[in-house]
């Protein structure tokens, strides 16, 4: 089993920051892309920010110069930092990563997710 924990979430006033944690554990042979992406109801799930195990990351428009996404492989954990927080940054945050994982001798690929952590972003 792989499992994907969050935190770091809360609420904050805008032009705030704050930084989300999403730590792997579990059966993992390897772990490349990892990302964070949001949820707000009524909507598609958006990609905030992805990083590869080299390090290449990948921003929207809507986050770029205010996110910054950042990971330590030791110990397969990815991070987000958010800064100049705006109200429509309000959502549900999750932790994305895909891994090769193993089960009775197998080894497969899988993309996992984290269980979601809430940002809110209000005076």
């Amino acid at each position: 089993q792989v499992q994907l924990v969050e935190s770091g979430g809360g609420l904050v006033q805008p032009g705030g920051s704050l930084r989300l944690s999403c730590a792997a554990s579990g059966r993992i042979f390897r772990l490349t892309t990892m990302g964070w992406y949001r949820q707000t109801p009524g909507k598609q799930r958006e990609l905030v920010a992805s990083i590869t195990s080299g390090g290449a990351t990948n921003y929207p428009d809507s986050v770029k110069g205010r996110f910054t996404i950042s990971r330590d492989n030791a110990k397969n954990t990815v991070y987000l930092q958010m800064n100049s927080l705006k109200p429509e940054d309000t959502a549900v945050y999750y932790c994305n990563a895909e891994i090769l994982t193993y089960s009775s001798g197998s080894a497969y690929w899988r993309d996992y997710w984290g269980q979601g952590t809430q940002v809110t972003v209000s005076s």
